[in-house]
């Protein structure tokens, strides 16, 4: 195992707690929560996604 892995896994893992937090706040009911979760753990994809269109890429 490796003890080069640098600050990426926590960096992940507050933006997934955060994300959960929000997610579920604002969720409606518990189908909404579940999705919210789902939407929790793919995150960085929709950031790396908007930020490509954004610059046109």
């Amino acid at each position: 195992m490796s003890k080069h892995g640098g600050v990426g896994g926590g960096v992940y893992g507050l933006g997934f707690l955060g994300a959960v937090v929000y997610y579920i706040q604002t969720a409606t009911g518990f189908g909404d929560g579940v999705v919210g979760v789902l939407k929790a753990i793919v995150w960085p994809a929709f950031l790396v996604h908007k930020l490509l269109q954004f610059l046109g890429m």
